[in-house]
């Protein structure tokens, strides 16, 4: 029996919109990271980048559920000797949700070159403005994550 593997040329990309106000931030980042993977088509091959880009809008108004506003920290190293830094979500949701955001996103994809070109498909914004008029992408509702 011949398998039959897709070519990322050939399948087709789409452009989703998704508008995040009310959204719970994890369960939001586990839906888009799975349609950047491309994990809800049925041609999904996880060495191949067959999936869609996305557009997330309104990021200043994702919620956290229970404490994590207060208790999650965001924690990143410099490089520099002793330099772990950490950071309360409670302030990097009010200086910039879209970071908060790509990197639940980024924790939950391929840590490697794919993973990297893949992440190249997302395009967040804190308010309704977007740039990507142009591409007319669907909107996605995903009001059942609350």
């Amino acid at each position: 029996m011949k398998t039959i593997m897709p070519k990322v040329a050939e399948t087709p990309k789409k452009w989703y919109l998704i508008d995040a106000e009310g959204l719970v931030l994890g369960r939001l980042a586990s839906q888009v990271a799975m349609i950047l993977r491309g994990k809800n088509k049925p041609t999904y091959t996880p060495n191949t980048d067959l999936g869609d880009y996305v557009v997330v809008i309104n990021t200043d108004k994702m919620v956290l559920t229970g404490k994590k506003l207060e208790q999650k920290l965001y924690r990143h190293h410099t490089g520099y000797a002793g330099n772990m830094k950490e950071v309360q979500y409670k302030d990097l949701m009010a200086k910039d949700s879209t970071k908060a955001l790509e990197l639940a996103i980024k924790g939950m994809m391929p840590k490697n070159n794919l993973g990297r070109k893949m992440l190249l498909k997302l395009h967040c914004y804190k308010d309704a403005n977007y740039k990507e008029v142009a591409q007319k992408p669907e909107k996605l509702v995903l009001k059942e994550l609350i």
